[in-house]
């Protein structure tokens, strides 16, 4: 199937830093705002390295790590109670990062998984939350029944222990942190789901409030919560339903830089549509990709209240279409979007 023109949204995209439209007002005694908002759309406060008090400390593979004050002591304090009640032994992976060191995990991550995966998992540097010294990865250590330690790490081992991690989110809002990226939520917060990483707000209740709601930090901060998305997987003779899930994670979170856009589907347009023909298409498209599967997606979305570039304005889309490929060796890109 020859494509035409495709309709992309550059300028969407390479939107400016995004103001947030309201603000609860929070305790700024020393000196920073724990509730600023970093993220995708909007970069960390001026000033703010100047402000901020941090700690720097040792974790159990020898790496050092540095902390806001107030969220370390809220950490220990929940690493405490989860040693004496649960069992579960707590660990710093990171927490406060500088640009080029951001930059350097970016690197990494490109290296070791690919650009998609990176885009999706590792924040672009300046707009890191990791820079707030507020955010916190948290690993974990298992006690054998000699009494020893062994370290669980590495993500790919952490995700394999969600009971661990059920038990841990459970306490966070006692302690004032949150769990940043939620499962389902990657629109809002432009990252796939991230057990490991929580944020202090340095206010309970405010804590309890957003983690009893489902909200993320974004929705909370403007007052409303975003409808639901609907997801249609379809039936496929190609791709597991796994497959699929992480092809629309990687395009709900390339949609969270969209300001003022609203998800409302997301379906796969089915098998049909993973012909040859549009597969060398996309590697025409990308000649670096050498990929061997392509997929279709069509998305239901409404448009900003204000006109600003390609779309009209507080519009209902329908059908866009996004067109992801794969290698033998490597996930899910998106290579283009729009209409045809």
């Amino acid at each position: 199937m020859k494509r035409l023109t495709v309709f992309l949204l550059i300028a969407v995209l390479l939107l400016g830093t995004g103001a947030v439209s309201a603000r609860a007002e929070t305790d700024k005694a020393a000196g920073i705002d724990y509730l600023a908002l970093v993220n995708k759309l909007n970069s960390l406060p001026e000033g703010w390295e100047g402000a901020l008090q941090t700690v720097t400390v040792t974790n159990s593979v020898g790496d050092e790590v540095e902390v806001e004050t107030k969220a370390y002591d809220a950490y220990l304090a929940l690493k405490e109670d989860l040693e004496e009640n649960e069992g579960i032994y707590l660990e710093l992976d990171s927490a406060r990062r500088s640009v080029a060191a951001q930059q350097d995990i970016m690197d990494r991550f490109i290296e070791k998984y690919g650009a998609d995966y990176a885009a999706k998992t590792v924040a672009t540097p300046g707009f890191s939350e990791h820079h707030t010294g507020l955010a916190l990865d948290l690993y974990f250590k298992l006690k054998g029944d000699d009494g020893t330690f062994t370290d669980v790490y590495y993500n790919e081992d952490m995700v394999q222990y969600p009971e661990v991690w059920e038990k841990i989110h459970a306490r966070l809002a006692d302690y004032g942190f949150i769990l940043r990226y939620l499962n389902g939520k990657e629109h809002i917060t432009g990252y796939g789901y991230e057990p490991w990483h929580i944020r202090y707000l340095d206010d309970v209740n405010m804590a309890m409030e957003i983690t009893e709601e489902g909200l993320t930090l974004e929705e909370y901060l403007i007052g409303t919560k975003a409808p639901d998305v609907t997801i249609d997987l379809g039936k496929s003779e190609i791709f597991t339903e796994e497959d699929l899930s992480e092809a629309i994670v990687q395009i709900k979170c390339a949609f969270a830089s969209w300001e003022g856009c609203e998800l409302h589907s997301i379906r796969y347009s089915g098998d049909e549509n993973c012909t040859e023909e549009n597969l060398r298409w996309l590697n025409e498209l990308n000649g670096d990709g050498n990929y061997t599967q392509v997929a279709e997606f069509l998305m239901n979305l409404h448009s900003p209240k204000e006109q600003f570039g390609a779309w009209e304005a507080d519009t209902e889309y329908t059908d866009y279409e996004w067109w992801l490929a794969r290698g033998e060796d490597s996930g899910w890109e998106i290579v283009t979007q729009g209409y045809g």
